[in-house]
């Protein structure tokens, strides 16, 4: 525990009963430093699934009022960590107690490094950050289109169909997944099982929402797609090395909006990262979406 915080504060760890408060929080903060927010208690429960509540999220109470607070999703070698306080509390220390306890709790776990990400406007979290030795190490886009009354009829290439994700192709499913991602930076492929158990058995899994490109037998290109953010949302598409240079990530940009537009969905978001190697940003213009909003990573070795 950091003893950076005032004895009249309390800190303990999130519950999923804790959702909405939290999604109120967040929220307070992103309308102040973005001046816009889409975060809901549903979004929360849905991150609830990556972060292990008990030791990775930290709430913080004055009297019955949340002033503060972080969560730490752990997969992979570095954990990433976010942390808001309530505008009207700034100054207060409250950020750097909780960057102190998130650093502490990656350390606890054998973590040699530490990622904290931060909305680009975000000033204030960027000079903490800073000052504690982070530095800027990758930007992220979050890109949207809305969805009106037509959307582009998907065009794969010769010999390649589109259709819906079947449960018998779920191994095949994950790695292509693995496949398409291996040279994203900070990608870390989870085992299957884990894998399984975090997106098949979810209770709000949804297998008509997840579509692949098929070549004959063979998964050429997947994505995973959710309903989240008030719309639809693209939480992963890949094209295998064999199979790129195709059209297939385009295709099925296409047919998931039409899914999505049957669907009633008034846009269709995604996040990708601005230096991606296969130059998915430009692909994502040319299907006729545009940058919404921009969060920082900041990355710290820990010694």
């Amino acid at each position: 525990m950091t003893s950076s915080l005032p004895e009249t504060l309390q800190v303990r760890p999130a519950t999923e009963a804790d959702a909405a408060a939290l999604a109120e929080l967040f929220s307070r903060v992103e309308l102040d430093v973005r001046g816009r927010t889409t975060t809901s208690a549903d979004d929360f429960l849905t991150w609830f699934r990556y972060v292990d509540l008990p030791t990775g999220s930290w709430l913080v109470h004055d009297g019955d009022e949340l002033v503060a607070a972080a969560v730490m999703v752990r997969h992979g070698e570095v954990p990433q960590f976010s942390a808001v306080v309530r505008p009207d509390r700034r100054g207060e220390g409250l950020g750097t107690a909780l960057v102190e306890l998130g650093e502490q709790a990656a350390r606890a776990g054998g973590a040699k490094a530490i990622r904290a990400g931060a909305p680009a406007e975000d000033v204030n979290a960027a000079e903490l950050l800073t000052s504690r030795g982070y530095r800027d190490a990758r930007h992220y886009f979050t890109m949207k289109i809305a969805l009106g009354r037509e959307t582009p009829e998907p065009a794969p290439s010769e010999g390649v169909t589109l259709g819906t994700f079947e449960l018998h192709e779920a191994e095949a499913f994950h790695a292509a997944l693995n496949e398409a991602f291996q040279d994203e930076w900070g990608w870390s492929a989870m085992p299957y099982d884990e894998w399984r158990k975090l997106r098949l058995d979810a209770p709000d899994f949804d297998p008509t929402m997840w579509f692949v490109a098929r070549d004959g037998d063979e998964l050429a290109a997947i994505a995973r797609c959710e309903e989240l953010f008030g719309g639809g949302y693209v939480g992963a598409i890949g094209v295998r090395p064999a199979w790129r240079r195709r059209g297939l990530a385009l295709a099925l940009l296409h047919y998931a909006f039409a899914a999505f537009r049957k669907r009633g969905a008034p846009h269709v978001k995604l996040d990708v990262d601005s230096e991606n190697p296969t130059g998915a940003t430009k692909l994502y213009e040319r299907a006729g979406m545009s940058v919404e909003s921009e969060d920082v990573v900041f990355e710290r070795e820990l010694t």
